[in-house]
């Protein structure tokens, strides 16, 4: 157990995916599909999209970063594109915009819920009332947590949507955890992070936050711990 003084803080930021719901499983499954489908209309089919490039390329960053990021990885350029390029386009736009249209069927089809383990933590920092928000790269962040049944938890949303008008920067820059904090009214220093992507806990590390906590679903033990994490668990009820 990693029991921690949560009366020590004044607010807790969680990203989203793969530390509150287990989403990332749907992201991982469209960008599978995205991916290796357009891999294999350029004659790539031998260069296949695995999980080890989800958690190398696009785990935990603004969806086109993580578009522009894998394509790098296999030598390919694409124009840039516009958001407002349909999913058809050819474009890193319209990669991304092929991945969101995607994982809104998953998730309109088969939901989500919470880790329970994750509850029971959002459980007891309300009985301290400690104020929470959610910072995630993810546009669909709402609609998430409204299928999970806990949007009503959380104070505000940082999300990809709140980083464009705001012109943040994503993970790993620390902006969108340091706007969070911000917004609940506590400096970095008395604020906890929440992540489970190597990016996410490297923009944490190097926001200066008072603890960055990394939750291993599959990125590993050491490569959070190298990133920056202060303490490394498998679920947020060791947190308890």
């Amino acid at each position: 157990m990693t029991a921690v003084n949560w009366s020590d803080y004044r607010a807790v930021l969680f990203d989203l995916d793969g530390v509150l719901t287990p989403t990332a499983v749907v992201h991982m499954r469209a960008w599978a599909e995205m991916f290796n489908a357009f891999l294999a209309q350029r004659g790539l089919a031998d260069q296949p999209y695995t999980d080890a490039d989800y958690f190398a390329h696009v785990d935990g960053k603004p969806r086109y970063d993580g578009v522009r990021d894998f394509l790098a990885s296999r030598g390919i350029t694409l124009p840039e594109g516009d958001p407002s390029d349909p999913a058809t386009a050819e474009t890193v736009c319209g990669l991304g915009n092929r991945k969101n249209d995607a994982f809104n069927i998953v998730l309109e089809r088969d939901g989500v819920a919470a880790y329970p383990g994750s509850v029971r933590l959002l459980d007891h920092l309300r009985d301290l009332g400690i104020p929470l928000a959610v910072v995630s790269s993810s546009a669909n962040a709402p609609s998430v947590l409204e299928a999970a049944g806990i949007a009503d938890r959380f104070e505000t949303v940082v999300d990809g949507a709140v980083a464009t008008v705001r012109k943040l920067p994503g993970k790993p820059a620390p902006d969108t955890f340091a706007y969070a904090a911000e917004l609940l009214g506590s400096p970095a220093s008395d604020a906890v992070v929440l992540e489970d992507a190597v990016s996410g806990v490297r923009a944490g590390a190097a926001g200066g936050f008072g603890l960055v906590i990394g939750v291993d679903r599959g990125a590993g033990h050491a490569a959070l711990t190298s990133a920056g994490a202060t303490v490394v668990v498998g679920d947020l009820a060791e947190l308890l």
